[in-house]
């Protein structure tokens, strides 16, 4: 899943893809590189990040979703917590609604979910994006994200989300320390063991940061992203949400080439 940021804050590459014309030819690059899924979004989720009018939001994403859609893209995502841009994204060609909120922004959001027909990624987050890095307390990560993940999919069965079209991502970064995301990342397999494809938002991270402080940039943390990958990859995530859509692919294929020659 390549990372398109319509944003002028996000915390990797903001400001870069905001207009149309540049998030097009970002869009091509990221396919070219072997995206095989696009994941567009109009408001940073950044720890401290403000909220976005949902107007803003609108306008920043559709056109170019429907920009994409009209060019044959590959399966579209909207990365965003409102029912109103899941609705506009979804009538412009959306088919992923990608919600760092597990469908709690709004008392609706399920049902709009189970309306909508698509698929639907439910994150684990701690807190909101303005305060989720404040002082983030877990008594067993591992539980406590497994069993909130597992609460919100039974609430979008219960709204009519088929089964199918339900992921869980454990919301790497979100209201989580450095030891909380290195736990997370050991146990990814039990999220796995819950029966959902499990999407893995690693890349570009701070946690890489206070492991390899020469990686203080966002964008000099592509190595430590494709490791976080690889750990995916191994416990069975179903997709990885990255920045670096080529070096990863290139690493997966290697990965993969060499787990197919593995004899016992």
């Amino acid at each position: 899943m390549g990372i398109l940021n319509l944003t002028p804050d996000s915390f990797s590459d903001g400001g870069l893809y905001d207009g149309a014309p540049a998030a097009l030819a970002q869009a091509r690059r990221l396919i070219a590189q072997g995206a095989d899924i696009l994941d567009l979004g109009g408001e940073s989720t950044r720890p401290g990040a403000d909220p976005v009018p949902v107007e803003a939001e609108i306008a920043r994403v559709v056109p170019v979703i429907a920009a994409l859609a009209r060019d044959g893209a590959p399966p579209l995502s909207v990365d965003t917590m409102k029912p109103a841009v899941a609705r506009a994204a979804a009538g412009a060609g959306a088919v992923i609604w990608n919600d760092v909120s597990a469908l709690r922004f709004a008392p609706e959001a399920p049902d709009v979910a189970a309306e909508l027909g698509c698929q639907v990624v439910l994150m684990h987050m701690q807190g909101e994006p303005r305060t989720m890095q404040a002082a983030p307390r877990y008594d067993d990560v591992i539980a406590e994200v497994c069993g909130f993940l597992l609460a919100r999919a039974e609430v979008a069965l219960t709204a009519g989300v088929a089964r199918e079209k339900i992921w869980l991502d454990p919301g790497i970064g979100f209201g989580k320390t450095l030891e909380h995301n290195l736990t997370l990342l050991a146990h990814l397999d039990r999220i796995c063991a819950l029966g959902f494809p499990v999407l893995l938002g690693a890349s570009r991270k701070r946690f890489i940061a206070a492991l390899h402080p020469a990686a203080e940039a966002p964008d000099a943390r592509a190595p430590g992203s494709i490791a976080a990958a690889l750990a995916g990859a191994e416990a069975g995530v179903a997709a990885v949400r990255v920045h670096d859509v080529g070096d990863t692919a290139q690493a997966l294929d290697v990965w993969a080439a060499i787990r197919a020659a593995y004899r016992p």
